[in-house]
């Protein structure tokens, strides 16, 4: 689970069995957790979040969507 980005209490990563689905990035804090799709940017699922998490993590998730998906791109290429 290569860690992408570190920002405040959120990590944000890729699972390595991801491959086969669309671009996307995982987050947690704690025991909470989102995903959110890239391509465009969109919630697919969250836990534990509540609504005003949610909205900041998708503002970082908007913010970084460049470097998410470079990595993405760079990880899977393998």
């Amino acid at each position: 689970m290569p860690t992408v980005l570190i920002e405040g209490p959120y990590r944000f990563f890729f699972y390595a069995g991801d491959r086969n689905e669309r671009p996307h990035i995982h987050i947690e804090r704690d025991d909470a957790e989102a995903k959110f799709w890239l391509t465009p940017v969109q919630l697919e699922n969250s836990f534990g979040l509540n609504r005003k998490e949610i909205n900041r993590v998708q503002s970082l998730v908007e913010n970084y969507r460049e470097l998410f998906l470079e990595r993405w791109y760079e990880f899977f290429s393998h």
